[in-house]
């Protein structure tokens, strides 16, 4: 719990608590519309073998994780390094080990495992209908239909969230990431119905 509070803190003191939020909404957003383009072209393509839909998608997720982590921590690290060389310029003084040496070190970690584990997360929530194929089988269920759907909710839950965040009416915020989520799929369909 300790942990946790210092976390808290550092992120208070440098304000990234914002960026932080920001970084698991665009990236969580990236994650699930991104498993919708793969999904949808293997649905439409009438792909049906589950380990090639499956390993593509992982393949697709992990390399999303990956990613996001890397690139937010080679970021978030220059940024915080150049944030406390100035602080310390203007203080006279070395901070390496007071607080903002320390979230000058730990941030840009906190900061690129939020990155790059909300795409993973929210790809593993879209594909999960598809390592339970022979449960929904039984209720007539497509797996590929259920993690489309999936991939929807989440989409829609994405925009409400920053439409309370922007003060947006909420179910406007949803609809208008819901219809990106639909604009991709129908250019899906264009594109492979040639």
């Amino acid at each position: 719990m300790r942990i946790f509070s210092w976390l808290g803190f550092l992120l208070k003191i440098t304000r990234s608590q914002v960026i932080a939020r920001r970084y698991f909404v665009v990236n969580g957003f990236d994650g699930a519309l991104t498993m919708l383009g793969i999904i949808t072209g293997f649905y439409v393509s009438g792909e049906k073998n589950t380990f090639v839909i499956v390993s593509a998608c992982l393949g697709a997720a992990v390399a999303l994780g990956v990613s996001g982590f890397s690139s937010a921590y080679i970021s978030e690290a220059a940024e915080r390094l150049k944030e406390l060389k100035e602080l310390e310029n203007a203080m006279l003084s070395d901070l390496y080990n007071s607080a903002h040496g320390q979230a000058s070190r730990f941030i840009p970690l906190v900061i690129a495992l939020i990155n790059g584990l909300a795409p993973l997360l929210f790809s593993l929530i879209i594909i999960a209908p598809l390592g339970f194929q022979s449960h929904l089988s039984a209720y007539a269920i497509d797996p590929l239909l259920a993690s489309i759907g999936i991939a929807f909710c989440i989409i829609f839950f994405l925009g409400i969230f920053l439409g309370r965040i922007g003060g947006v009416f909420w179910l406007l915020a949803g609809l208008m990431t819901l219809f990106i989520g639909l604009l991709t799929c129908g250019i899906i369909f264009l594109l492979t119905s040639y």
